[in-house]
C-alpha cells in the first residue's frame, strides 16, 4: 500500500479529497496575473487528482501537472470535467528530481513539505530559477509548530527559515494558520502552515 499524506492509501486521499475548490495561494496568483491565461505557462507540482490543474486549464493556462504517484496521474488524465481549453501534460515523477521549462507560475499547493528537508534547499532553487521575470510561485510551507515536525521526510520552516528562502522575490502573500482540525483521513493533527504567492522580479 501507498501511503500518502501521513495517513493512508493515496487512493482513499483522493477519494476523500475529491471536488474540493482550488488552494486559496492559486486562486490569489491567478488574480494578480489577471483572469486570462492564455499564453502563460505552469507547472503544478504534487498536483494529486488535479484540483487546481483544473483550475488552471479551465483559465487557458498550459500545465505540466507532476506527481509521483500513478493513481494521481490516472486520475486526473480521466477526469469527467477537464476543460477543452488550455493544453496539459502530465509527468509521473517525483518533483524533486523532475525537469520542467521556464514557467509563469510554479504551484505546489501542500506538496513542498513532502520534499525531504536535505533536498528541500535544490528543489527551492529549482523552483526560483525555473520562473520567468514576472512570474509567481504559489504554495504552502509547514511551520516548526505542526504536528509532522520532526516527521522523516517532512520539511518543516519556522517564520525567519522562509523569509530568507523568499529574498529573492516580492511576497504578494505570507498567510500564516495554525489551527486544530483533523487530516482527510480523519486522524487529529496541528496544523501550522504558511500560505504563500510570490512573484520574481
Amino acid at each position: 500500500m501507498t501511503e500518502g499524506a501521513h495517513g493512508g492509501d493515496w487512493n482513499e486521499y483522493y477519494k476523500k479529497t475529491g471536488g474540493r475548490p482550488s488552494r486559496k495561494s492559486l486562486l490569489a496568483a491567478l488574480a494578480a496575473f489577471g483572469d486570462d491565461g492564455a499564453g502563460r505557462s505552469a507547472v503544478d507540482l504534487g498536483c494529486g487528482d488535479g484540483r487546481d490543474t483544473v483550475e488552471l486549464l479551465r483559465r487557458g493556462w498550459r500545465v505540466i501537472a507532476i506527481d509521483a504517484e500513478p493513481q494521481a496521474i490516472e486520475r486526473l488524465e480521466t477526469r469527467r470535467d477537464l476543460p477543452r481549453r488550455g493544453v496539459l501534460t502530465a509527468i509521473c515523477a517525483r518533483f524533486e528530481i523532475a525537469r520542467w521549462p521556464k514557467v509563469d507560475l510554479v504551484n505546489a499547493s501542500f506538496a513542498l513539505p513532502l520534499c525531504p528537508p536535505a533536498l528541500f534547499p535544490a528543489l527551492w532553487a529549482r523552483i526560483e530559477r525555473s520562473l520567468k521575470p514576472g512570474g509567481r510561485f504559489a504554495g504552502q510551507f509547514y511551520g516548526e509548530r505542526d504536528s509532522w515536525h520532526g516527521t522523516d521526510g517532512i520539511a518543516t520552516h519556522d517564520r525567519a527559515a522562509i523569509e530568507r528562502l523568499l529574498a529573492n522575490v516580492t511576497v504578494e502573500m505570507l498567510d500564516e494558520e495554525e489551527t486544530d482540525a483533523v487530516t482527510p483521513y480523519g486522524k487529529a493533527k496541528h496544523w501550522h502552515i504558511f500560505h504563500i504567492v510570490a512573484r520574481k522580479p
